[in-house]
């Protein structure tokens, strides 16, 4: 595999996400999870747009668990 440089498409985040001597800061660590977690979201949203009756399903079932959940 050739060398890619930093930012490259295929790099994976730089030395400090492979295990390099660098350690990765809080901030980078938070955004790399914020940019993780609207990934996530988007995933989903795209899922219960072509599952429309699996996402109701699911949301059916989601509500249940929270009407009989105990604080």
């Amino acid at each position: 595999m050739p060398d890619l440089p930093d930012g490259a498409p295929g790099d994976a985040g730089g030395p400090a996400t492979r295990g390099g001597s660098v350690p990765e800061t809080d901030a980078e660590r938070r955004r790399r999870r914020a940019q993780f977690l609207r990934d996530l979201a988007e995933a989903r949203e795209l899922r219960a747009r072509v599952q429309p009756r699996r996402a109701k399903a699911a949301r059916l079932r989601h509500a249940m668990r929270m009407r009989t959940f105990r604080w």
